[in-house]
């Protein structure tokens, strides 16, 4: 199992991937929700630049989106954001991911997520800031399996930190 750069994947298996989130499918944003393949491969393309801190829209922080493969399928996308800004420390943070439906219930979120934490160890990110909707009961047991605590919550969502 290991994850792969969206831009060194191989781009039909990535697509078909993220054509089966839907735009919010609890909590996580998929950012080409209705794109047709072209639109998908101009995506990668900028997302090639915003891991390098190139062409940052405003607002946004450099980060890189993998996918998680399995014996050569795509199970799951996570997204690493490189550094937070204050809008990310009090939204989102440095990792969002989704498992793909079919393979939910199988410790795909979990296993990623170790994945996840070793690229922001080797980006020397100290302390990683997540998210999850408080109803993602299973995406909260994947964080708190890879030594995640809750550090604040609000109406709909737990805020947890991994160190």
């Amino acid at each position: 199992m290991e994850l792969i750069r969206v831009q060194d994947s191989d781009y039909k298996k990535s697509y078909e991937l993220f054509m089966t989130f839907e735009a919010d499918e609890n909590g996580f944003l998929n950012p080409v929700y209705g794109y047709d393949y072209d639109k998908f491969l101009e995506w990668i393309e900028i997302k090639r630049d915003w891991s390098k801190g190139k062409n940052l829209p405003e607002g946004f922080v450099p980060d890189t989106t993998f996918v998680l493969e399995d014996e050569d399928k795509y199970v799951a996308i996570f997204n690493l954001r490189h550094c937070l800004n204050d809008a990310l420390r009090e939204g989102s943070g440095h990792i969002g991911y989704g498992v793909g439906r079919a393979y939910r219930g199988k410790g795909y979120a979990t296993k990623g997520l170790k994945l996840a934490l070793a690229e922001a160890r080797k980006r020397d990110i100290d302390e990683v800031y997540l998210s999850v909707n408080k109803d993602n009961t299973p995406s909260l047991k994947a964080q708190l399996a890879n030594g995640a605590y809750i550090h604040h919550e609000d109406d709909t969502k737990y805020y947890t930190r991994i160190s």
